[in-house]
């Protein structure tokens, strides 16, 4: 019977993870953290020390620090152990290796073994921690590192993944943004060695008196925090100038991430923010998502006439609650034009959607220069919006130069946004372009409400016949008299309400997922109760929860779709039930 670890995410971000071990009341450590050999370390910077029988194949053994399993024991554990077997270089990636690796509490798994090893599929194989055995050879071959550790996250995503080798202060940041949980102090007792110390901007002669486990310490206290407050990409990022191969490995991770589906956030917390403080970050996965969805499935929003305008961006966000925005609204003076911002990195954001993740919550410096990319990401997105729309002018106050088959009217002449000047011919040209008459409050909320639902859910069908009531910004939705959603400003989404579930289940506009037919759902929705679900699942999002073909209720996504297989603890919150 292989022995219990226990584990609970505290936090999470993309495929980082803030994990508890022990009990879940009172964690006796965490990780991201070491795997040790000495005691030179607190537990709760290293949960972990390993030994090893030195026999060919090997065979270690991974102990815990503290009890991890305290209900087991009062005593340290659990150990866990494992035949590493026979590990080949990744070039003979074709060769057989022999003796394999033992399945079970631990796993040990090589390029190799990756590609050949059928029991890696068995269903049933849920190990504790996964070891990448051959990481040191990996990280020197471009792309096999990030690819190898992604296969493994989702194949095995309950288990702690531990990189032997390569970790140090210096890169920790950016394994744990890939979704390293464990690393060892190799590396620093090798600098060690040689009289240097490893730091968090890499390798250096160490001063006298000077700790290097200082450095670890300081550098695993960042990474953890830096997963709690959502900020890990921006860290991982900054450290990964350290070396042209750390920025290798981060880009083809973000080649990875952009082509898989169920990792990315939908709704992201009070607070969160996109910084995009580098050139290097316009590639952000987020970033790419919005860019595909803005050019090949948005559609604008009906009852508009058919004049674009397009503004600049804000520091301020929402867009609309900046200064720069109420004079631009103040001469615009009608709600019936398309309103569009012009904007870096994220090319274009239509103001229907200007509250949603990552539109109303990103941040980057502003200089008024255009790169070359940032201007050909533009002009795409404006070219696909107008080819997709009927629109018979454009109005253009952006400061944008956009040419057009379509007539261009310039309103900035030169002059900055808010210049009285600029201001008075964006109110000529709107005045005389203008040929519908204004959308009244009620009708402009529906039609943002329907954009955000396209962009959110299925299909915003389920807005048919709505009302929207109330007071802003906690608008209230109605249908036939009866109260079904809310406008939740701090999620830049819905709250739905109980009545609003059967309607969402007939007009098929949220994704499901499917409990076991024989448990009475009470809350969260976890391991126990699942029986299957969709992989697109973003985090955030609303669920329809199915036992069988009725819908029982609704539920928030705790975690991404790559999580569910087996990630203990909550994947889904309770949010409706019926």
């Amino acid at each position: 019977m292989m022995a219990a670890l226990g584990r609970t995410v505290l936090a999470r971000q993309r495929m980082a993870r803030l994990w508890a071990l022990g009990d879940r009341s009172s964690p006796q450590s965490k990780t991201p953290g070491l795997v040790v050999t000495d005691d030179d370390f607190n537990v709760d910077y290293a949960p972990f020390s390993v030994s090893s029988d030195g026999g060919i194949p090997r065979t270690i053994q991974l102990e815990s620090r503290a009890p991890f399993a305290p209900w087991e024991s009062e005593d340290n554990g659990p150990t866990l152990s494992a035949s590493i077997g026979h590990v080949l270089p990744p070039s003979l990636d074709e060769a057989d290796a022999g003796e394999v690796a033992s399945k079970g509490e631990i796993v040990s798994i090589s390029w190799q073994s990756l590609n050949h090893d059928e029991e890696l599929l068995d269903p049933q194989l849920k190990p504790h921690v996964v070891i990448l055995s051959d990481a040191i050879q990996l990280a020197n071959r471009p792309g096999q590192l990030v690819k190898a550790i992604h296969v493994i996250k989702n194949r095995f995503p309950g288990s702690l993944l531990w990189t032997p080798g390569i970790g140090g202060p210096d890169n920790c940041a950016v394994l744990a943004w890939f979704g390293v949980d464990l690393f060892d102090t190799t590396r620093v007792k090798q600098a060690e060695s040689h009289g240097a110390v490893i730091t968090w901007n890499g390798p250096r002669l160490a001063h006298e008196n000077e700790s290097a486990n200082s450095h670890w310490e300081s550098a695993i206290a960042d990474v953890r925090s830096a997963i709690a407050d959502n900020r890990l990409r921006e860290l991982a990022q900054s450290q990964s100038l350290n070396s042209p191969r750390l920025v290798e490995h981060l880009r083809n991770h973000d080649k990875i991430i952009s082509e898989s589906e169920g990792i990315l956030s939908q709704v992201v917390s009070k607070g969160t923010a996109l910084r995009i403080h580098s050139v290097e970050s316009h590639n952000e996965p987020v970033i790419l998502d919005w860019v595909d969805f803005i050019t090949n499935r948005y559609k604008k929003p009906d009852g508009l006439d058919d004049v674009l305008i397009l503004l600049p961006c804000s520091a301020r966000k929402p867009y609309s609650s900046s200064r720069s925005h109420k004079a631009f609204r103040r001469a615009i003076n009608h709600s019936s034009a398309h309103e569009v911002m012009v904007t870096s990195p994220l090319g274009l954001v239509p103001r229907d959607l200007e509250e949603v993740w990552p539109a109303g919550h990103y941040d980057i410096p502003v200089t008024g220069d255009w790169t070359l990319d940032e201007m050909k990401r533009v002009t795409d997105m404006l070219d696909s919006l107008i080819e997709r729309n009927n629109y018979r002018v454009i109005i253009n106050h952006s400061g944008f130069d956009y040419e057009s088959s379509l007539p261009v009217i310039d309103t900035r002449k030169g002059n900055s946004a808010t210049n009285h000047a600029a201001l008075e011919i964006l109110s000529a040209a709107v005045s005389e372009q203008i040929q519908v008459k204004k959308r009244s409050g009620e009708q402009i909320n529906i039609a943002n409400f329907r954009s955000v639902a396209r962009f959110h859910h299925l299909n915003d069908d389920w807005l048919d016949g709505i009302q929207v009531r109330g007071r802003f910004p906690r608008w209230k939705i109605l249908k036939d008299g009866e109260q079904i959603a809310m406008w939740a400003p701090e999620r830049g989404s819905f709250s739905i309400a109980k009545a609003c579930v059967s309607l969402i289940d007939s007009t098929d506009s949220l994704k499901r997922i499917h409990l076991k037919p024989e448990i009475k759902w009470k809350g969260d929705v976890n391991l126990v109760n699942l029986e299957s679900y969709d992989k697109s699942i973003r985090t955030g999002e609303d669920l329809l929860v199915m036992q069988g073909s009725q819908c029982v209720g609704l539920a928030r996504a705790s975690a991404p779709a790559w999580e569910w297989s087996s990630t203990p603890g909550r994947l889904a919150k309770m949010h409706q039930r019926l």
